[in-house]
């Protein structure tokens, strides 16, 4: 990815950079590569739903998986149709659930008996058939962070493969119930396949276990990882691989849709937390980059020990101009000014080793420890890369600080 120096130096930092012309290619990506019949795409909301990110994912035709009423709204008004809106999530409130009948939603993906008794009793009173799939743990471990494991027995969401045929029996006969099939998530950030091929046979089995019932959707969630260590070799996740899988192991019947939802994976990659550097830091073993922007900002490393690559951008910018002014005195043709874009990759200046740290008052706010950088001083601009994904969506006023704004490419 290449960052405008000067369009972000103007800039007050924090903030997101979302580049759109990698998020259309990624979208371009996931169309061809689920042009399978019966296929269909939710973007999961949860990931982003920065408005102008909404909008570009809606007008592409995907359709919505969302985890709460705000989250409906921002979709709807994003330009979702409700008939392609999803709702997932272990906790729907009473007025949710009425709101997204009222509204007319695709389909309530529900977790437990107690929340098909409030379903029904809602539906009843509204005088509505509610679209109902049963959210399935099918007890496979994705090898994922515990956190991010949603898959097994005893994880919080999801309805017990040993409590699921009473309940399928009970949304068949309900005159309340319009049973819409099956729904499965079973973790995020896989970036091996063979999870997936595990869940392909065990839909297969379920469907197997009851043969005289239908489920005219089958919902196989999403997870699908990105690369948070090169995103720059990999901007764009193998989605050519990961729906031939689907479409190779888990055979649909005649009408059946298998629905996806993509969450990560559409967005991880085309969004970049940008912060300055207020400091460095020199202590009695160590040398840390103190930044302007921290967990309030990216709460991924704090909770979830992720890591996201750091790349200091005004010395890639000043190695950039530097190699013009060679190629310059050299008799090379005078090109674009160097200094007005930066790719990281291309610093030459000495490397030393830092701790990248922000300025919120918690140890665990740290982006990275012994990270070799190029040497950083006070005022670089420095990008903490894959950051599209559960980044802006899940920043806090922490410390009264300021939610980080968006800047978008031109």
């Amino acid at each position: 990815m290449t960052f405008p120096l000067d369009h972000l130096n103007a800039a007050t930092t924090p903030f997101y950079y979302y580049d759109l012309h990698l998020l259309d290619a990624t979208l371009q990506e996931v169309r061809e590569a689920s042009a399978y019949p019966g296929f269909h795409v939710h973007y999961a909301v949860k990931a982003n739903s920065n408005p102008e990110i909404l909008k570009r994912i809606a007008a592409s035709g995907l359709g919505a998986d969302t985890v709460s009423i705000g989250e409906i709204h921002a979709a709807v008004s994003a330009g979702f149709p409700a008939p392609k809106i999803v709702f997932a999530g272990v906790g729907k409130t009473d007025a949710e659930i009425r709101t997204a009948i009222e509204i007319g939603i695709g389909c309530l993906n529900a977790e437990s008996e107690a929340e098909l008794d409030a379903i029904e009793e809602i539906a009843a009173s509204a005088g509505k058939q509610a679209p109902v799939a049963l959210r399935v743990n099918p007890e496979i471990d994705a090898h994922t962070h515990h956190y991010i494991t949603t898959g097994l027995a005893e994880n919080k969401f999801g309805i017990a493969m040993s409590m699921l045929g009473k309940l399928i029996d009970r949304c068949v006969k309900s005159e309340w119930i319009d049973f819409r099939g099956l729904h499965f998530h079973i973790g995020s950030q896989i970036t091996d396949l063979t999870p997936y091929k595990i869940l392909c046979e065990r839909i297969l089995e379920i469907e197997a276990q009851y043969p005289d019932v239908e489920f005219p959707t089958l919902n196989v969630g999403g997870g699908l990882g990105i690369d948070y260590d090169d995103p720059d070799a990999h901007p764009i996740p193998d989605f050519r691989s990961y729906f031939k899988l689907f479409h190779d192991n888990l055979p649909l019947r005649p009408g059946q849709q298998l629905h996806f939802e993509l969450g990560r994976a559409i967005v991880g990659q085309c969004g970049t937390l940008i912060t300055r550097v207020i400091y460095v830091k020199e202590g009695v073993g160590k040398k840390f980059i103190i930044l302007d922007g921290g967990m309030t900002a990216l709460i991924r490393p704090a909770l979830y020990q992720a890591h996201h690559k750091i790349q200091n951008l005004t010395a890639a910018a000043t190695a950039s101009v530097a190699d013009s002014d060679v190629g310059t005195r050299r008799g090379a043709s005078t090109a674009t000014p160097a200094a007005s874009t930066a790719t990281p990759a291309a610093s030459t200046n000495p490397m030393v080793t830092y701790d990248v740290v922000g300025p919120i008052c918690e140890s665990s706010d740290t982006f990275g420890t012994d990270e070799r950088l190029p040497e950083t001083h006070r005022g670089d601009l420095i990008a903490l890369r894959s950051a599209g994904a559960y980044g802006e969506v899940m920043s806090s006023g922490y410390n009264c600080r300021p939610l980080p704004p968006a800047l978008f490419s031109r």
